[in-house]
């Protein structure tokens, strides 16, 4: 009898270890989990954070984009045919258009019309005194200048006068103030025939009273070569009828053409720079 109480307490001890033992197993692959789960988790929060960051930092660089464009847009506004104008550029014009013939600019109906007549005073303003023998004008962002052909050469002739020095230098400083510019100096004559040893005809006078300024510019006032180019108009683009010698007169000019780079031709309208 003892004995078989003896096995059954025996037995029922191995039995009860058994069941720790499965039970320790169990809560050991229980705490592995645990411990791989946090550590997935712990990985899985660490590139949310990054992710995060990473958007914070593009929100916080496009609220300053955003805020710079409001800022840019309140010190601007824009003219009819859609260019840009700082409001330091439109004081500007302001201040011109007070120095210009009030009826003169009371003609010009639009913003666009008002910037070129500035454009055109402070251009003539800085190249010359003479209303007589400069003429200014600008079609969209072309600068035309008129200087006539008493300010610059003799009759028939293709020799600068001396005089001119002062409208040439004047027009170089324009010129040398913005690199990007292209100028191009156009010759045009009246209609009366010329037939010498140096010249065959119109074509010839307009082309070389055309290379003599640009020669001029390059050789006297240091204007780079590559901004020039020289052009022949003989006389077959007139500003009036050739009825008269006055007519004849306007029409026996150079032509100045100034394609300014557009973000540079509102700083024309600066008489000063």
């Amino acid at each position: 009898m003892k004995k078989v109480i003896l096995s059954s307490a025996v037995v029922a001890l191995l039995l009860t270890s058994c069941v720790s033992k499965k039970k320790y197993v169990a809560l050991e692959e229980n705490l592995s989990n645990t411990k791989s789960q946090l550590t997935k988790t712990q990985v899985e929060k660490e590139e949310l954070e990054s992710k995060l960051s990473k958007i914070e930092a593009r929100a916080a660089a496009y609220n300053e984009k955003i805020n710079s464009l409001k800022e840019l847009n309140d010190s601007q506004f824009t003219i009819e045919n859609g260019t840009v104008m700082s409001n330091d550029t439109k004081l500007k014009l302001e201040k011109t258009l007070a120095e210009i013939d009030p009826a003169k600019v009371a003609a010009a109906e639009t913003m666009e019309e008002k910037v070129n007549l500035a454009i055109s005073h402070n251009l003539k303003k800085s190249i010359s005194q003479e209303d007589g023998d400069i003429d200014v004008f600008v079609d969209k962002t072309v600068v035309m200048i008129n200087i006539s052909d008493n300010l610059l050469f003799k009759s028939g002739s293709y020799r600068i006068n001396d005089k001119a020095d002062n409208v040439l230098g004047k027009l170089a400083e324009v010129i040398n103030s913005e690199p990007s510019m292209e100028v191009m100096v156009e010759g045009h004559t009246d209609p009366r025939t010329i037939n010498t040893p140096a010249l065959k005809d119109n074509w010839d006078l307009s082309v070389k009273r055309a290379t003599s300024v640009v020669r001029k510019l390059q050789e006297q006032f240091n204007v780079d070569p590559t901004q020039l180019i020289a052009a022949g108009r003989s006389q077959y683009q007139p500003l009036v009828e050739n009825t008269d010698r006055d007519n004849m007169a306007i029409n026996r000019r150079t032509r100045i053409v100034i394609i300014p780079d557009l973000d540079k031709f509102f700083a024309l309208l600066d008489s000063e720079s």
